[in-house]
């Protein structure tokens, strides 16, 4: 009896990821790819929206605002800053360490966060995101922070080890770290906590396609999801910052 309801268990669970997955798929499927310009201003336009429909709770996690809620604040009033690149970041308000410690461009970084990614699109005359998809999910997962990720900065040993077994484009930084990301993170500085430490999310970042990689290959850096056209939205905290001069 106990045999077979672990079969049952198992069937019902195995059925449900395939639905998930078929259901990602047909949504991935549904949005039909555009020109690069028009992909560049649903990036912008979604964006904006979801600046009016979400806010930070009081750990700095990005929430969904219910409709007719009042009491909370947009992300869009918490002074909101848009890079040239179309780089969106917010400095959450009493989450930046003081004076917490610059963040470098050849750094170690550990990153607590819940990051997603999205393809933004019009459906039925809308503009937002759609085809939500995890990135990186430190806090509702392992509960420890992110350490060293090549999506900020890929090491020359990564660089160096695929020099004959890659194609060329494989072999560059472009293809492994998200530019819109490293621009934005100048802005926040680092914390010096353990790694075990309560989270106080420190703001977010949004990252239009066209900051990440935009149509170009890329490196496998989320579960075979491809990234092709993919925004990106940031919502972290840095825990530490190892400080190197020089490309390592």
């Amino acid at each position: 009896m106990i045999k077979l309801k672990m079969k049952k268990i198992f069937l019902y669970l195995t059925l449900a990821l395939i639905t998930t997955l078929s259901c990602r798929k047909d949504e991935e499927q549904f949005i039909a790819e555009i020109s690069i310009e028009t992909q560049n201003t649903y990036d912008d336009q979604a964006a904006q929206k979801f600046l009016l429909t979400h806010y930070f709770d009081a750990k700095g996690n990005i929430m969904e605002l219910k409709e007719g809620d009042t009491t909370k604040v947009k992300l869009s009033d918490l002074n909101p800053v848009i890079l040239p690149s179309g780089v969106i970041y917010i400095v959450r308000t009493g989450a930046q360490p003081i004076p917490g410690e610059p963040i470098g461009q050849y750094d170690e970084i550990r990153i607590m966060q819940t990051t997603d990614t999205y393809i933004a699109a019009d459906s039925e005359g809308k503009v937002a995101f759609y085809a939500r998809s995890p990135f990186r999910t430190t806090i509702d997962g392992s509960g420890v922070p992110e350490v060293d990720p090549t999506y900020y900065y890929v090491k020359n040993s990564v660089l160096d080890a695929n020099n004959s077994t890659l194609p060329a484009f494989a072999r560059e930084r472009k293809y492994y770290e998200i530019e819109g990301f490293q621009e934005a993170l100048k802005f926040f500085r680092a914390n010096n906590i353990p790694d075990d430490a309560d989270y106080n999310l420190q703001g977010l970042i949004i990252i239009p396609s066209r900051a990440a990689f935009a149509r170009d290959p890329h490196a496998n850096l989320s579960s075979n999801l491809s990234l092709r056209n993919r925004s990106f939205i940031f919502n972290f905290q840095i825990y530490k910052a190892t400080h190197f001069t020089t490309p390592r």
